[in-house]
This record gives C-alpha cells, structure tokens and sequence, in this order.
C-alpha cells in the first residue's frame, strides 16, 4: 500500500513538467501553423498593444508578455517538487505533501502562465476567457481555504464550491452574461478580508470584518465616498460579509506571516504599481523595451504565488496553552 502511494507521488511532478511541455509544444506547432494568432479589435501589428508592446506578426503577438507567464509555469513546477520531496504531515498542515489542496494550489500556478500567454500570445477572444479563467482558478484559492477551515468544510465541500464558481464564472464570461461582478478583483478583497478573519477571529470582530474589504478598495483607489455615491455601481460590496457569513468557527491553527505572506504582498503590490505603467498612455511606455512592464508584472506576480505557498505551509495547529 505504502509503495503504490510513493510510486504515485513520483509520477505527480514528472506528470504536471509533462503536460506543461506539451502546452508549449502545441501552442508552437499550432502557432507555427498559423492556426491560433489572431489580432484584438483595433489592433495593428507594428503598433502599441494595450499592453504597450509592439505587435508583432509571430505567432506571439506580444513575445515578452507572452513568454514571461513562463515564470508561473516554473513556479507551479517547483511547488510540486517541493511537495512532493515532502513527507506528508498527517497532523495538520494541507500544504505539506500531495494533498488534494495543495496540489490544486500548485496546478492553478501553473495554469495562470498558459491562460495568460493564450491572451497575450493569440490576441482571440477565446483567449482571453482563458486568461480570465486563469486568474480565478488562482485567486478563489486563498479565501476558499480561509473559508473552508472556519467554515469546517470537509475536502469534497470544498472541491464542489471551488468547481461550482469556476464553471459558473466561466459561462458567464464565455456567453457575455455581464452581472457587474468583476470576480477577480473581488475575490482579492474576499481574500485580505477572510485572512483578517483567520488571524482575528471573535464573534465581534466575524461581522466588522466586512470592513476590510472597503480599505483594499481604496488600496486599489476606490474609496468609501465613491462606492457611497455610486451604489448602484458598487453594490458587490455586500459580498465583504461573504466571509463572516461562512465562518461561524474560530481557525483551529495559526500560521506565520513574517517573512512569506508580507513578501508575498509586497511582490503583488509592486507588481500592481507597474502593471500600471504598462500601457500606451503611460510615459513609461517603450513598446520595444525588452523589459516590459506588463511582463515584469508577470514575474512578480509568479513570485507572489511562491511567498503565498511558502505562507501556507506555515499553518500549524494551536497547542493547549494557545489562544
């Protein structure tokens, strides 16, 4: 018994190295082709993309934002191997060994490289559903994990919701069924507010802390006198008490946040502010720049998704004399 799970876990990392290969092996042939590039609307090549670099007539419109989404396929890559070399810590922590939470974590890693390589790469709309789709497989993670641990969900609860919202998610995008919901950047809100949660649990503080959600906004410049104002717009905000909603228990462990999750948000954060200049208006725009901004926010955003893994193997349980 024991030695067919250890021929199993040899076979995860060399499995998942595999098909990431074979993505690019595809998406060369099939490029190389002509079968997958395409231009987005107003696109020329020769010019600025929105996203500042040049177009270009290969089969990667965009070569550097393209192939800079290597960098999550490679840090996926290392999560497995890491996990993998790991053994498997029965007591607690789900992030320690091929649990089937961790190694969904390293595969949606994974998956933010070829979803955002197919947009930047193909410049289809199809593309860019899969970019979009990428980015929830990802960031839905964090607070369903917060979420599923105060909530006392089992694994298969958890599998269900996770698949549920993506599927849903990825219909309505796929049809056009807009319903102003912007799940991605919700969900980073959802996020900071659940991990709140998790570190701060009281029966108090469960219901102020819908609160935090308002201060990622204006992170991310929204602030509470323009959601007020246009309601009608904002009214998404009442999914901040999602979280306290579904967390009716306080965490059963503790994890540390120094040095991972506040390098990891650092990283994000950084790579937000240059995400920003990485378009044709910015001044900071040089289509012909090696070093793109959109790109370097790839990298830095794959680093992100490392320090938050490395962060969540950091939960343990609380002992007796702990409160």
């Amino acid at each position: 018994m024991n030695e067919s799970h250890s021929n199993w876990q040899q076979k995860v990392f060399p499995s998942a190295l595999a098909i990431s290969i074979g993505f690019m092996v595809l998406y060369v042939v099939l490029g190389f082709l002509g079968v997958i590039p395409s231009l987005e609307a107003g696109a020329v090549v020769g010019e600025a993309s929105r996203w500042c670099e040049r177009v270009s007539s290969s089969m990667f419109r965009e070569p550097v934002n393209a192939l800079s989404n290597l960098g999550f396929m490679v840090t996926g890559l290392l999560m497995f191997w890491v996990l993998t070399k790991d053994k498997r810590d029965t007591g607690s922590n789900q992030f320690h060994g091929l649990t089937p939470v961790s190694m969904l974590y390293a595969g949606a890693a994974i998956y933010l490289g070829p979803g955002s390589m197919l947009m930047h790469g193909t410049h289809t709309d199809w593309g860019q559903w899969a970019d979009n789709l990428s980015m929830v497989m990802y960031i839905l993670l964090p607070w369903l994990i917060n979420v599923k641990e105060m909530g006392r969900w089992s694994v298969k609860r958890f599998f269900i919701v996770y698949i549920a919202i993506v599927v849903t998610d990825g219909l309505i995008r796929w049809f056009n069924l807009s319903i102003g919901i912007d799940l991605f950047g919700l969900s980073i809100g959802l996020w900071c507010i659940s991990e709140a949660l998790y570190r701060f649990w009281s029966p108090q503080f469960r219901w102020l802390s819908g609160l935090v959600g308002f201060v990622v906004c204006a992170v991310f410049g929204i602030y509470p006198t323009e959601i007020i104002a246009e309601f009608d717009k904002y009214w998404w905000v009442l999914a901040f008490w999602i979280p306290a909603i579904l967390s009716p228990q306080a965490p059963r462990y503790r994890r540390t946040y120094s040095p991972w999750f506040f390098a990891g948000m650092a990283s994000y954060i950084i790579a937000f502010s240059i995400w920003l200049t990485g378009v044709p208006d910015s001044p900071y725009c040089d289509p012909d720049r090696l070093f793109q901004a959109h790109g370097i926010w790839h990298i830095l955003s794959a680093l992100a998704t490392w320090c938050f893994f490395m962060f969540l193997r950091t939960e343990r349980k609380f002992q007796k004399n702990e409160t």
